[in-house]
């Protein structure tokens, strides 16, 4: 892997855990109401389910064709801490450095 590659890898990355993240925080921290709120909003559901359906596709496809040293637990727990807009790039470079 090139020094190009894994800079563009890590600034994906890092985009990926501050941007979006960065606004679900706002709005757990300052415009969050209740669960029920989140519940009856149609849009941000079906992107919660989304967001689970790709992450459990992706780690069924690691389970088996491992990237590396990492398994898919691994992609799991950085999906969970920060979404796939950062999980799959920074699995990515953990995996091919």
């Amino acid at each position: 892997m090139t020094a190009l590659h894994r800079s563009l890898l890590l600034g994906t990355a890092l985009f990926g855990l501050l941007v979006p993240n960065g606004m679900f925080f706002y709005y757990i921290f300052v415009e969050f109401t209740s669960v029920g709120d989140v519940l009856t909003n149609w849009l941000a559901l079906g992107f919660i389910i989304d967001a689970f359906m790709a992450t459990a596709l992706l780690a069924r496809w690691f389970v088996y064709r491992p990237l590396g040293r990492y398994s898919w637990k691994a992609f799991v727990l950085l999906s969970l801490a920060g979404g796939l807009g950062f999980s799959l790039p920074f699995f990515y470079y953990l995996n091919k450095r």
